[in-house]
């Protein structure tokens, strides 16, 4: 059984650990990685969440993300997640931490409220995504998107639906590859 540490809206361990099911039905506070893959032609690699996912199904998200295990960093995090969700190996000094955010939501009707401290991670691959394999069940596709025609379809009101739902998330990132590319 995985742990997940608590922390408080601040971000400081409470010395607690729980499931990620306590996790989300108590609205608790934790640590998540995202990692967001972009290449040299300015396009990003976006990933089709599985219809199994208990948040978001089926929707389009960044290229690999998850939970901080009891105990873990958020660079090993990332690294883990990587090779979990896309088979991508990486150390933790090819990642480039870009900032952090706080997250809240929810879904009510399901019993699902996600308050989390996310740290988002940047990596250039220039590799074919043909490459990449998806075998943990999460993931059904992988997908490199210009940036403009992504920037294009999380502005627009019909297009941005099959986005997870991110508000001004997806122009910081988007902001944040220009700046690196």
């Amino acid at each position: 059984m995985i742990l997940i540490d608590v922390i408080d809206e601040n971000g400081n361990l409470t010395g607690a650990a729980k499931t990620k099911p306590e996790i989300h039905e108590q609205g608790l506070w934790h640590r998540a990685a995202h990692i967001w893959i972009y290449n040299s032609n300015g396009e990003v690699l976006l990933q089709l969440r599985s219809k199994d996912k208990d948040s978001h199904p089926g929707l389009w998200g960044g290229s690999a993300s998850g939970h901080l295990d009891s105990g873990e960093t958020p660079e090993q995090a990332a690294v883990r997640e990587m090779r979990e969700e896309i088979s991508l190996s990486v150390s933790p000094d090819q990642l480039k931490l870009v900032g952090t955010i706080k997250e809240s939501t929810s879904i009510p009707e399901k019993g699902w409220y996600n308050n989390e401290i996310d740290y988002i991670y940047l990596f250039k691959f220039d590799g074919d995504v043909g490459s990449l394999s998806m075998d943990d069940g999460e993931v059904e596709k992988l997908e490199f998107v210009p940036i403009d025609k992504f920037e294009q379809e999380i502005n627009d009101a019909e297009t941005c639906k099959k986005y997870v739902p991110a508000g001004d998330y997806y122009q910081m990132i988007i902001n944040k590859i220009r700046e690196n590319l």
